[in-house]
Protein backbone atom coordinates (compact mmCIF):
# COMPACT_ATOMS: atom_id res chain seq x y z
CA UNK A 1 0.00 0.00 0.00
CA UNK A 2 1.27 3.43 -0.76
CA UNK A 3 2.71 5.47 2.08
CA UNK A 4 0.53 8.24 3.56
CA UNK A 5 1.00 11.56 1.83
CA UNK A 6 2.80 14.15 3.93
CA UNK A 7 1.41 17.68 3.94
CA UNK A 8 4.35 19.20 5.85
CA UNK A 9 6.84 20.92 3.57
CA UNK A 10 10.51 20.06 4.14
CA UNK A 11 12.49 23.06 5.35
CA UNK A 12 16.22 22.68 4.66
CA UNK A 13 18.69 23.47 7.41
CA UNK A 14 20.01 27.00 6.96
CA UNK A 15 16.69 28.54 5.97
CA UNK A 16 14.44 30.66 8.16
CA UNK A 17 11.10 32.45 7.57
CA UNK A 18 11.46 36.18 6.93
CA UNK A 19 9.33 37.91 9.62
CA UNK A 20 7.92 40.40 7.11
CA UNK A 21 7.36 38.51 3.87
CA UNK A 22 7.07 35.04 5.52
CA UNK A 23 9.10 33.67 2.63
CA UNK A 24 12.10 31.50 3.37
CA UNK A 25 15.45 33.22 3.00
CA UNK A 26 18.98 31.86 3.39
CA UNK A 27 20.43 32.16 6.87
CA UNK A 28 24.05 31.84 7.81
CA UNK A 29 25.14 28.28 7.31
CA UNK A 30 28.14 26.27 6.26
CA UNK A 31 26.62 25.63 2.82
CA UNK A 32 26.87 28.26 0.12
CA UNK A 33 23.72 30.23 -0.60
CA UNK A 34 23.65 28.74 -4.09
CA UNK A 35 23.53 25.20 -2.70
CA UNK A 36 20.87 26.16 -0.15
CA UNK A 37 18.69 27.64 -2.87
CA UNK A 38 19.11 24.49 -4.96
CA UNK A 39 17.95 22.32 -2.06
CA UNK A 40 14.91 24.51 -1.49
CA UNK A 41 14.09 24.47 -5.22
CA UNK A 42 13.95 20.66 -4.98
CA UNK A 43 11.91 20.59 -1.78
CA UNK A 44 9.05 22.88 -2.72
CA UNK A 45 8.00 21.10 -5.96
CA UNK A 46 8.19 17.79 -4.09
CA UNK A 47 5.82 19.09 -1.43
CA UNK A 48 3.50 20.47 -4.12
CA UNK A 49 3.50 17.11 -5.91
CA UNK A 50 2.61 15.35 -2.67
CA UNK A 51 -0.28 17.77 -2.16
CA UNK A 52 -1.55 17.08 -5.69
CA UNK A 53 -1.28 13.32 -5.17
CA UNK A 54 -3.27 13.57 -1.95
CA UNK A 55 -6.06 15.53 -3.64
CA UNK A 56 -6.30 12.94 -6.42
CA UNK A 57 -6.20 9.90 -4.13
CA UNK A 58 -9.10 7.50 -3.64
CA UNK A 59 -7.90 6.86 -0.07
CA UNK A 60 -9.99 8.75 2.46
CA UNK A 61 -7.11 9.10 4.89
CA UNK A 62 -4.98 10.88 2.24
CA UNK A 63 -7.59 13.61 1.86
CA UNK A 64 -8.58 16.60 3.97
CA UNK A 65 -12.13 16.98 5.25
CA UNK A 66 -12.73 19.71 2.70
CA UNK A 67 -11.51 17.38 -0.07
CA UNK A 68 -14.06 14.78 1.02
CA UNK A 69 -16.84 17.35 1.34
CA UNK A 70 -16.12 18.56 -2.18
CA UNK A 71 -16.05 15.02 -3.57
CA UNK A 72 -19.45 14.23 -2.04
CA UNK A 73 -20.91 17.54 -3.28
CA UNK A 74 -19.61 16.70 -6.77
CA UNK A 75 -21.37 13.32 -6.77
CA UNK A 76 -19.12 10.81 -5.02
CA UNK A 77 -21.63 8.48 -3.35
CA UNK A 78 -19.70 5.24 -2.86
CA UNK A 79 -17.27 4.35 -0.09
CA UNK A 80 -15.54 1.00 0.33
CA UNK A 81 -14.76 -0.22 3.85
CA UNK A 82 -11.93 -2.74 3.46
CA UNK A 83 -11.55 -5.32 6.21
CA UNK A 84 -8.28 -7.17 6.73
CA UNK A 85 -7.09 -8.89 9.86
CA UNK A 86 -3.86 -9.32 11.82
CA UNK A 87 -3.16 -13.04 11.92
CA UNK A 88 -0.46 -15.63 11.48
CA UNK A 89 0.28 -16.58 7.88
CA UNK A 90 2.91 -19.23 8.35
CA UNK A 91 6.62 -18.58 8.93
CA UNK A 92 7.05 -17.05 5.46
CA UNK A 93 4.35 -14.37 5.26
CA UNK A 94 3.79 -11.23 7.36
CA UNK A 95 1.00 -10.91 9.92
CA UNK A 96 -0.44 -7.91 8.08
CA UNK A 97 -1.03 -9.79 4.81
CA UNK A 98 -4.80 -9.28 4.77
CA UNK A 99 -4.52 -5.59 5.66
CA UNK A 100 -2.09 -4.73 2.88
CA UNK A 101 -3.85 -6.83 0.27
CA UNK A 102 -7.38 -5.63 0.92
CA UNK A 103 -6.25 -2.01 0.94
CA UNK A 104 -4.52 -2.31 -2.43
CA UNK A 105 -7.37 -4.27 -3.99
CA UNK A 106 -9.95 -1.80 -2.67
CA UNK A 107 -8.00 1.07 -4.27
CA UNK A 108 -7.99 -0.77 -7.60
CA UNK A 109 -11.74 -1.36 -7.38
CA UNK A 110 -12.50 2.24 -6.40
CA UNK A 111 -10.36 3.57 -9.23
CA UNK A 112 -12.16 1.38 -11.74
CA UNK A 113 -15.57 2.36 -10.37
CA UNK A 114 -14.90 6.09 -10.41
CA UNK A 115 -16.71 8.30 -7.91
CA UNK A 116 -15.68 6.07 -4.99
CA UNK A 117 -13.42 6.41 -1.95
CA UNK A 118 -11.67 3.83 0.23
CA UNK A 119 -11.91 4.02 4.03
CA UNK A 120 -8.95 3.07 6.25
CA UNK A 121 -8.47 -0.70 6.51
CA UNK A 122 -10.02 -2.33 9.56
CA UNK A 123 -7.16 -4.46 10.92
CA UNK A 124 -8.81 -5.74 14.12
CA UNK A 125 -11.16 -8.67 13.47
CA UNK A 126 -12.33 -11.90 15.13
CA UNK A 127 -9.47 -14.41 14.89
CA UNK A 128 -10.47 -16.92 17.57
CA UNK A 129 -10.98 -17.09 21.28
CA UNK A 130 -8.28 -15.24 23.19
CA UNK A 131 -8.02 -17.35 26.35
CA UNK A 132 -7.68 -20.24 26.08
CA UNK A 133 -6.57 -19.48 22.52
CA UNK A 134 -8.25 -21.06 19.52
CA UNK A 135 -7.84 -20.81 15.73
CA UNK A 136 -5.20 -18.24 14.71
CA UNK A 137 -4.86 -16.99 18.29
CA UNK A 138 -2.71 -20.06 18.97
CA UNK A 139 0.08 -18.30 17.07
CA UNK A 140 2.09 -15.30 18.28
CA UNK A 141 1.20 -11.87 16.92
CA UNK A 142 -2.41 -12.58 16.02
CA UNK A 143 -4.91 -10.00 17.31
CA UNK A 144 -8.52 -10.98 17.96
CA UNK A 145 -11.64 -9.08 19.00
CA UNK A 146 -15.12 -10.36 19.74
CA UNK A 147 -17.76 -10.61 17.05
CA UNK A 148 -19.86 -8.10 18.96
CA UNK A 149 -17.03 -5.54 19.03
CA UNK A 150 -16.28 -6.16 15.36
CA UNK A 151 -19.86 -5.61 14.27
CA UNK A 152 -20.09 -2.46 16.40
CA UNK A 153 -17.00 -1.05 14.67
CA UNK A 154 -18.50 -1.76 11.26
CA UNK A 155 -21.88 -0.26 12.19
CA UNK A 156 -20.37 2.93 13.59
CA UNK A 157 -18.14 3.29 10.52
CA UNK A 158 -21.09 2.87 8.16
CA UNK A 159 -23.21 5.32 10.17
CA UNK A 160 -20.38 7.85 9.99
CA UNK A 161 -20.30 7.67 6.21
CA UNK A 162 -24.08 7.88 5.98
CA UNK A 163 -23.96 11.02 8.11
CA UNK A 164 -21.52 12.60 5.67
CA UNK A 165 -23.68 11.94 2.62
CA UNK A 166 -22.40 8.65 1.20
CA UNK A 167 -25.25 6.59 -0.27
CA UNK A 168 -23.46 3.34 -1.22
CA UNK A 169 -21.42 1.79 1.60
CA UNK A 170 -19.58 -1.38 0.63
CA UNK A 171 -18.10 -3.89 3.10
CA UNK A 172 -15.39 -6.10 1.63
CA UNK A 173 -13.14 -8.52 3.49
CA UNK A 174 -9.99 -10.48 2.57
CA UNK A 175 -10.52 -13.18 5.21
CA UNK A 176 -13.17 -15.89 5.30
CA UNK A 177 -13.72 -16.08 9.05
CA UNK A 178 -15.81 -12.92 9.41
CA UNK A 179 -17.85 -12.94 6.19
CA UNK A 180 -21.01 -13.83 8.14
CA UNK A 181 -20.47 -10.78 10.37
CA UNK A 182 -20.24 -8.52 7.31
CA UNK A 183 -23.48 -9.98 5.97
CA UNK A 184 -25.28 -9.50 9.30
CA UNK A 185 -24.18 -5.88 9.63
CA UNK A 186 -25.28 -5.07 6.08
CA UNK A 187 -28.70 -6.69 6.61
CA UNK A 188 -29.23 -4.99 9.97
CA UNK A 189 -28.32 -1.51 8.74
CA UNK A 190 -30.38 -1.84 5.57
CA UNK A 191 -33.39 -2.74 7.68
CA UNK A 192 -32.75 0.12 10.09
CA UNK A 193 -32.26 2.67 7.30
CA UNK A 194 -35.23 1.56 5.20
CA UNK A 195 -37.50 4.50 4.35
CA UNK A 196 -34.98 7.03 5.70
CA UNK A 197 -33.22 8.03 2.51
CA UNK A 198 -31.20 6.29 -0.19
CA UNK A 199 -28.26 5.05 1.86
CA UNK A 200 -27.64 1.30 1.67
CA UNK A 201 -24.95 -1.19 2.67
CA UNK A 202 -23.57 -3.99 0.51
CA UNK A 203 -21.69 -7.01 1.78
CA UNK A 204 -19.45 -7.57 -1.24
CA UNK A 205 -19.22 -11.35 -0.88
CA UNK A 206 -18.02 -11.52 -4.48
CA UNK A 207 -14.71 -9.99 -3.35
CA UNK A 208 -13.83 -12.93 -1.13
CA UNK A 209 -15.50 -15.62 -3.22
CA UNK A 210 -13.46 -14.62 -6.29
CA UNK A 211 -10.25 -15.40 -4.41
CA UNK A 212 -11.43 -18.92 -3.63
CA UNK A 213 -13.35 -21.08 -6.13
CA UNK A 214 -12.60 -19.38 -9.49
CA UNK A 215 -8.99 -18.57 -8.57
CA UNK A 216 -8.33 -22.08 -7.30
CA UNK A 217 -9.89 -23.49 -10.48
CA UNK A 218 -7.49 -21.38 -12.54
CA UNK A 219 -4.57 -22.84 -10.59
CA UNK A 220 -5.89 -26.39 -11.01
CA UNK A 221 -6.08 -25.82 -14.75
CA UNK A 222 -2.40 -24.90 -14.66
CA UNK A 223 -1.63 -28.31 -13.17
CA UNK A 224 -1.41 -27.58 -9.45
CA UNK A 225 -2.93 -30.05 -7.01
CA UNK A 226 -5.47 -29.12 -4.33
CA UNK A 227 -3.04 -30.03 -1.55
CA UNK A 228 -0.49 -27.58 -2.96
CA UNK A 229 -2.99 -24.77 -3.63
CA UNK A 230 -4.13 -24.99 0.00
CA UNK A 231 -6.57 -23.04 2.13
CA UNK A 232 -4.23 -20.77 4.09
CA UNK A 233 -0.69 -19.57 3.37
CA UNK A 234 -0.31 -22.16 0.61
CA UNK A 235 0.36 -21.67 -3.11
CA UNK A 236 -2.76 -19.59 -3.86
CA UNK A 237 -2.56 -17.33 -0.82
CA UNK A 238 1.17 -16.72 -1.15
CA UNK A 239 0.94 -16.04 -4.88
CA UNK A 240 -1.68 -13.35 -4.28
CA UNK A 241 0.65 -11.64 -1.82
CA UNK A 242 3.59 -11.85 -4.24
CA UNK A 243 1.47 -10.22 -6.95
CA UNK A 244 0.34 -7.35 -4.76
CA UNK A 245 3.06 -6.78 -2.15
CA UNK A 246 6.09 -9.08 -2.50
CA UNK A 247 7.72 -7.57 0.58
CA UNK A 248 5.19 -9.53 2.65
CA UNK A 249 6.80 -12.84 1.68
CA UNK A 250 10.17 -14.15 2.86
CA UNK A 251 11.28 -16.50 0.06
CA UNK A 252 14.03 -18.00 2.24
CA UNK A 253 11.35 -19.52 4.49
CA UNK A 254 9.17 -21.18 1.87
CA UNK A 255 10.70 -24.61 2.50
CA UNK A 256 10.11 -24.18 6.23
CA UNK A 257 6.49 -23.29 5.49
CA UNK A 258 6.04 -26.51 3.52
CA UNK A 259 7.58 -28.68 6.23
CA UNK A 260 5.24 -29.57 9.05
CA UNK A 261 2.56 -27.46 7.30
CA UNK A 262 -0.30 -27.22 9.82
CA UNK A 263 2.15 -27.23 12.73
CA UNK A 264 3.56 -23.92 11.44
CA UNK A 265 0.19 -22.44 10.46
CA UNK A 266 0.10 -23.45 6.80
CA UNK A 267 -2.48 -25.36 4.79
CA UNK A 268 -0.93 -26.01 1.39
CA UNK A 269 2.55 -25.73 -0.08
CA UNK A 270 3.79 -22.24 -1.05
CA UNK A 271 7.15 -23.25 -2.53
CA UNK A 272 6.07 -22.78 -6.17
CA UNK A 273 4.14 -19.58 -5.57
CA UNK A 274 4.83 -16.74 -8.02
CA UNK A 275 3.58 -13.22 -8.66
CA UNK A 276 2.42 -14.30 -12.13
CA UNK A 277 0.10 -16.92 -10.60
CA UNK A 278 -1.20 -14.33 -8.17
CA UNK A 279 -2.05 -11.87 -10.94
CA UNK A 280 -4.75 -14.24 -12.15
CA UNK A 281 -6.40 -13.97 -8.74
CA UNK A 282 -6.03 -10.18 -8.66
CA UNK A 283 -7.81 -9.86 -12.02
CA UNK A 284 -10.66 -12.10 -10.89
CA UNK A 285 -11.15 -10.24 -7.61
CA UNK A 286 -11.08 -6.75 -9.13
CA UNK A 287 -13.08 -7.53 -12.28
CA UNK A 288 -15.82 -9.45 -10.47
CA UNK A 289 -16.05 -6.93 -7.64
CA UNK A 290 -16.41 -3.96 -9.99
CA UNK A 291 -19.20 -5.70 -11.89
CA UNK A 292 -21.02 -6.64 -8.66
CA UNK A 293 -20.87 -3.10 -7.22
CA UNK A 294 -21.96 -1.51 -10.49
CA UNK A 295 -24.92 -3.87 -10.68
CA UNK A 296 -25.87 -3.12 -7.08
CA UNK A 297 -25.80 0.66 -7.48
CA UNK A 298 -27.48 0.47 -10.90
CA UNK A 299 -24.52 1.83 -12.82
CA UNK A 300 -24.11 0.43 -16.38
Amino acid sequence: MSAPTSRVAFIPTGFRPDPVSRHFKPARCSLSHVLCVAVLAWALPTAAAAQTEGNASVRLEALTWTDVQARVAAGTETVLIPVGGTEQNGPHMALGKHNVRVGLLAEMIATRLGGALVAPVLAYVPEGQISPPTAHMRYSGTISISGKTFEALLEDSANSFKQHGFQHIVLLGDHGGYQSHLAQVAARLNQRWAGKGRARVLHLKTFYDSAVAPYNQTLREKGFAEAEIGLHAGLADTSLSLALAPHLVDASRLAQAATGARAVGVDGDPRRATAALGQAGVRLIVDNSVVAVQKWIGKP
